[in-house]
């Protein structure tokens, strides 16, 4: 019975201390932020990557699966382009490796629209758009 209790008095302890152990001030409170997971991915990027898209119409938003999808959007200043964008979150870690984004273009020809090429400098401008969102938003989160 005693074993038992100290067993059990172990396991409370081991489980205690890593949630809430510190060894230097400020280092858990970094790591939380970084890895903030309220929904199933990290929620800087998710939070960034809606704000970013914010001016799509967006057709899915699965938090749990990390993926945003928009429809078809026509930039007004060109109405015979238009774009679609699917963004990944991979991890719930802040880091740039754990979004992804690709994007379709389509052109009009004759009231016919028509796969385009998109460069890849677009869908690294968006990741690189929606990074520097999500860091803006955690050091806002943190300072205050």
């Amino acid at each position: 019975m005693a074993a038992h209790r100290l067993s059990v008095a172990l396991l409370a302890l081991v489980a205690l201390s890593a949630c809430g152990h510190k060894t230097r001030p400020g280092v858990a409170a970094d790591l939380a932020a970084a890895k903030s997971t309220t929904i199933g991915v990290n929620a800087y990027l998710w939070k960034a990557a809606l704000q970013t898209l914010s001016f799509m119409p967006i057709t899915s938003a699965d938090s749990n699966g990390g993926v945003i999808v928009t429809d078809w959007y026509a930039n007004p200043a060109i109405p015979t382009e238009r774009m679609k964008v699917v963004v990944t979150i991979l991890d719930p870690e802040l880091r740039a490796d754990a979004l992804h984004v690709s994007a379709s273009k389509e052109v009009n020809q004759g009231g016919t629209w028509i796969t385009a090429q998109v460069p890849a400098s677009t869908t690294q401008q968006l990741e690189a758009i929606i990074l520097e969102k999500a860091r803006d938003i955690r050091r806002a989160t943190i300072a205050g």
